[in-house]
């Protein structure tokens, strides 16, 4: 059995003021019996104006929060999924990196942001997450005393196909941390993450920012843990917290088990129809 917790988070544009405030809730969460804990994409810094994000962010082996939180995880003695941080990447780019961090401060994992968010919104927002990211290349499974532990990162979740592999090659609990928009938020953030949760028989453990950030964006919060068979075992609402859900990795065999979806693909070919 895990006890498994979600830190939800609004970031601000000052990483020092945001690492206090993480730090805090992992603190509590660990109060409070978890041994897991996941917090949201873009956990030391939420800055919508590029040039100073740029001027702030460090590469991974100069970043405070990233040995900062190795040293937490370490004092805790807990499994650290920190969602996403932004980093310099080795080019003119950032990166969106998750780090898992081992209960002896290791780090286990690294998985950088595989799809982009790029999209012009109903509302008149215009978000292009590729101009200032690189993208990934490489997904990532973690096997851990725990469990096998996918990671994936907020628009990820649009993309079954990443789930299904990770599924097959072992995963039984995917972290999916986020800063949804609202209107994405309210029509899909709940359908598509139990979506993922049944179509793979697997945890989602997704923890998110939420509520009215002071750069003025608006996140949409409702950080969620989902069983394999789709039911929502916790979810918060738009402040800052934690939400907390003991989870069985048995439970995944057992949805497998009633509905062998992942054993039953089937390869095919395409027959494109173009009548006269």
């Amino acid at each position: 059995m895990i006890r498994a917790a979600l830190i939800q988070l609004r970031s601000g544009t000052d990483m020092a003021r945001n690492l206090v405030d993480a730090s805090g809730l992992i603190r509590e969460a660990a109060g409070q019996g978890a041994s897991f804990v996941t917090t949201p994409e873009m956990t030391n810094i939420l800055e919508p104006d590029r040039p100073r994000l740029r001027s702030l962010a460090r590469p991974e082996r100069e970043d405070a929060s990233v040995a900062a939180f190795s040293v937490l995880a370490q004092e805790l003695g807990l499994w650290l999924s920190i969602g996403s941080l932004a980093l310099q990447g080795p080019g003119e780019k950032l990166v969106n990196r998750s780090f898992l961090f081992t209960p002896d401060g290791g780090i286990a994992a690294r998985y950088d942001k595989i799809h982009l968010f790029d999209v012009d919104l109903p509302t008149g927002e215009s978000l292009r997450e590729s101009h200032a990211y690189d993208g990934g290349a490489e997904a990532v499974l973690v096997e851990t005393p725990l469990g096998a532990i996918g990671l994936t990162i907020c628009y990820d979740m649009r993309f079954p196909h990443l789930y299904r592999a990770l599924a097959k090659a072992g995963a039984k609990l995917f972290t999916v941390p986020s800063a949804f928009t609202v209107p994405t938020g309210q029509a899909h953030w709940h359908v598509l993450l139990r979506a993922r949760a049944i179509e793979t028989g697997s945890f989602i453990l997704a923890a998110a920012q939420g509520g009215r950030h002071e750069s003025g964006r608006e996140t949409y919060g409702h950080s969620l843990i989902v069983s394999p068979w789709g039911e929502v075992l916790a979810e918060a609402g738009t402040e800052p917290g934690i939400v907390i859900a003991d989870i069985d990795l048995v439970q995944a065999d057992l949805a497998r088990a009633r509905i062998p979806a992942l054993v039953h693909d089937r390869s095919m070919s395409l027959t494109v129809l173009k009548p006269d």
